[in-house]
């Protein structure tokens, strides 16, 4: 078992460039430790999955700027207990890596706590988390993800079933709101979980019909914490930045956050929070991380490389890490032409010749580089098996139907 209480990471060199000459006019007290059952967390950020995000290259690069909880990728507990190739392969953590932590999505409580089971007899993992976030049609439409908890006995039985086969390993459950504003199941949800005997609830503050869009409701977040108290509530949704992670715990009371989106080309952002909930100085309106472009383009290359290493074949990262080029150089002055270049390119060498083209010296851009990143989706009528609303209890007739919804989509 991985020792907790040795996850200390320093920031690579190259990060450290990036808090130079900060203005500062007010400091944060420094956070408590999180305590997610035995594990404690001297920053309270959590990394969200990420379907094709957060693999092990993303999850090292991130711990390299800054400290918490950095989750896997979504894995379908059926996939694992089948132990097929890729889930195999998503579980697998770098040895730098303490505490191991596996997100787990299933629908049969049998299925998720044989998962769960063999992560546990296995030692694959020191910490795991059941999503109930998923918003996506595909998903809904089968009565998983999001659209899930709405079936009160369902949830209580798969949250059970995982939290017996977890043992003293602390299990945890990531969910949304509800189906939409008309079927909201966040509070019950979070009472069943809670005396289930989960280690902490996260709170993604949207429904499933509202996917990404408009703004996160964090006053959900505040109604949670106060119906749930013998376990941290996380908060996540529209956290952009270390000045949002500190309003959200201010206005919501939430014990820690859970950072998404505001990572993506932004793995600093680590750094920022940590140095935040550190009492580090900071400044309204501006940030810890205001990176010139020259340590933009060392985390994309450090990113690439440890893709590299991942995928154990240089064409096939190289390729992955082309997903991530407008989220990196969002702002500066690159041009369409260097862009669509390193969305294209196929080695280490045929990028760090594209990258010696940039100015180094290229100051931060300021508000163009802020903000949402990643698509949010528009509004619209969650898709649901035919009668799905009719009763919060599951009928034999959906037994069938939820089979079809294990499908492997980004956690919510």
């Amino acid at each position: 078992m991985h020792d907790p209480a040795t996850d200390v990471q320093a920031p690579r060199p190259s990060a450290g460039a990036v808090w130079k000459n900060r203005p500062v006019s007010t400091v944060l007290a420094p956070a408590p430790p999180l305590r997610i059952g035995p594990l404690a967390l001297d920053t309270p950020v959590v990394l969200a999955p990420m379907a094709g995000i957060t693999n092990t290259a993303f999850r090292r690069l991130c711990r390299e700027y800054g400290a918490g909880l950095y989750v896997s990728e979504m894995i379908t507990s059926r996939a694992l207990v089948e132990r097929t190739p890729e889930s195999m392969r998503l579980i697998r953590h770098h040895e730098s890596e303490t505490p191991r932590s596996i997100q787990l999505y299933g629908v049969d409580p049998a299925t998720v706590g044989r998962a769960v089971r063999m992560l546990v007899d296995e030692d694959r993992a020191d910490h795991v988390d059941l999503n109930f976030g998923c918003p996506v049609p595909k998903v809904t439409r089968k009565g998983g993800g999001a659209a899930l908890p709405w079936k009160l006995d369902l949830f209580r039985g798969i949250v059970e079933a995982a939290v017996e086969a977890a043992g003293p390993l602390p299990l945890t459950v990531k969910m949304r709101k509800g189906i939409d504003p008309d079927h909201l199941t966040y509070l019950e949800a979070g009472r069943i979980a809670e005396g289930a005997g989960v280690a902490s609830i996260a709170l993604h503050a949207r429904t499933a019909s509202e996917f990404y869009s408009g703004h996160a409701d964090w006053d959900a977040i505040g109604r949670l914490k106060e119906a749930v108290t013998s376990v941290p509530v996380l908060g996540n949704g529209d956290i952009w930045s270390a000045e949002d992670a500190i309003r959200m715990m201010r206005q919501t009371g939430c014990d820690g956050v859970v950072v998404g989106r505001g990572c993506l080309g932004k793995p600093w952002l680590f750094g920022d929070l940590a140095a935040a909930f550190g009492g580090a100085p900071t400044a309204p309106g501006r940030r810890h991380a205001e990176p010139a472009l020259g340590e933009v383009a060392r985390a994309f290359r450090r990113h690439a490389e440890l893709l590299v290493e991942f995928f154990e074949d240089e064409n096939r990262g190289c390729r992955d890490i082309r997903k991530h080029v407008a989220w990196y150089f969002k702002g500066y002055a690159v041009g369409g032409e260097l862009r669509a270049a390193l969305a294209t390119s196929s080695s280490l060498a045929e990028i760090d010749e594209l990258l010696s083209r940039l100015d180094p010296d290229q100051p931060y851009p300021g508000a163009d580089a802020e903000g949402q990143r990643g698509r949010a989706g528009s509004p619209k009528t969650p898709s649901l098996p035919e009668r799905w609303l009719e009763s919060r209890t599951l009928d034999d007739a959906f037994r069938t139907e939820l089979v079809g919804a294990e499908l492997h989509h980004s956690g919510g």
